[in-house]
């Protein structure tokens, strides 16, 4: 029997977000709901508020999310009711190329519920990286939910749902840091932090965060960060390059993804090192570089999806490491908040007031 629950919709491109009755019908095969308990406000929610993933309106929003299987449907085995779970938003299908070839972070047909949530009205609506979690209740496939451990705070887990996950994986995963690496990452928002944190979890002994804004490289020192750059001010690729010994970093992780700051990075690596591309661009941008240079500094230039996580695999793990105090992912939640107070949370995350807003249910 469906049910009726309250949830956050963007109804069309730049119009402020509301609360409505959303209609979440019965798990079907391969699918479950999920009872939210948590769910970061997510620049990527911004963008789909803006028009700028795509023009399916309207959207349920939110997909930074934690909570509890309350039911499942026909052959789910992996998770079952009651457990506290991640949910994510690349469902490994197992079948695929990448899957069949052993990397499955990779996989190129990740999968979401098949049955659609509506408004009272039957109006179909487009969840949030097919999760849509600003809502006391989602649909999801089963393959979205991760079981991890239910003693850690509903808050923290959800954040490895997306923005956290994808920045300590851009350094961890894709860029592969290790220990004595020098690293540098431009851009220090949420993920950009992640990535900060991910390359102190992985043993790199210089860090170096660059941003415009002097109180997000105040910020960046709480994560991890050894040095800072304000690029505002001062040339990011020649202050990297003086504070590795004139050489550039092992590897340099763009979280911002613009054609400039991609400019930066790649200029501002030591020969033969790796560029991490893990902000996320718009279809417009375009990027020139000189292809003699792209030939002779050698290294590898890499996008990071997700921070190549396998959920199963990353999610318990960083919990785990969370509860031994080894990483602290409770420094990203800045604040949390209500389902109502999500319009007030973009313009907070457009100023840079805030890591991450949680919505808490």
């Amino acid at each position: 029997m469906s049910q009726q629950v309250q949830g956050v919709i963007a109804p069309g491109k730049n119009e402020p977000v509301r609360i409505e009755t959303i209609v979440i019908p019965d798990p079907g095969p391969g699918e479950a709901v999920v009872k939210i308990q948590a769910c970061g406000v997510c620049h990527t929610d911004l963008h789909y508020k803006q028009g700028g993933i795509n023009d399916e309106f309207p959207f349920l929003l939110g997909h930074e999310a934690s909570g509890v299987v309350e039911s499942v449907g026909e052959g789910v085995t992996d998770v079952a009711p009651g457990d506290f779970v991640i949910l994510n938003w690349r469902a490994v299908c197992g079948q695929c190329r990448a899957c069949l070839r052993g990397r499955p972070w990779y996989c190129f047909d990740t999968h979401n519920a098949k049955q659609k949530m509506t408004l009272l009205d039957g109006t179909e609506l487009s969840p949030a990286l097919g999760i849509g979690a600003f809502a006391e209740k989602t649909l999801v496939a089963a393959g979205q939910c991760t079981k991890v451990d239910p003693e850690v705070s509903p808050a923290v887990a959800g954040l490895l749902g997306c923005g956290v996950m994808a920045g300590i994986g851009a350094a961890i995963n894709t860029g592969q840091v290790g220990r004595g690496d020098s690293v540098a990452v431009i851009g220090c928002g949420g993920v950009g932090d992640a990535a900060i944190a991910g390359a102190r979890l992985a043993g790199a002994a210089k860090i170096i965060a660059v941003d415009i804004d002097d109180r997000k490289l105040e910020t960046a020192k709480t994560m991890g960060a050894t040095h800072t750059v304000n690029s505002r001010s001062t040339d990011p690729v020649e202050a990297i390059r003086s504070l590795t010994d004139g050489n550039g970093a092992d590897v340099v992780i763009d979280a911002v993804g613009r054609p400039e700051t991609y400019q930066q990075a790649f200029y501002a690596r030591d020969l033969a090192g790796t560029v991490v591309l893990v902000g996320v661009p718009t279809p417009e941008m375009r990027l020139e570089l000189p292809l003699i240079d792209v030939f002779g500094r050698g290294g590898s230039l890499k996008s990071s999806w997700y921070g190549d996580c396998l959920p199963s695999r990353d999610f318990p793990m960083l919990i785990d490491l969370h509860q031994q105090g080894r990483i602290d992912l409770a420094a990203f939640v800045t604040e949390t908040i209500g389902l109502g107070d999500v319009e007030q949370a973009f313009a907070r995350m457009h100023d840079g007031d805030v890591l991450r807003s949680v919505v808490v249910l």
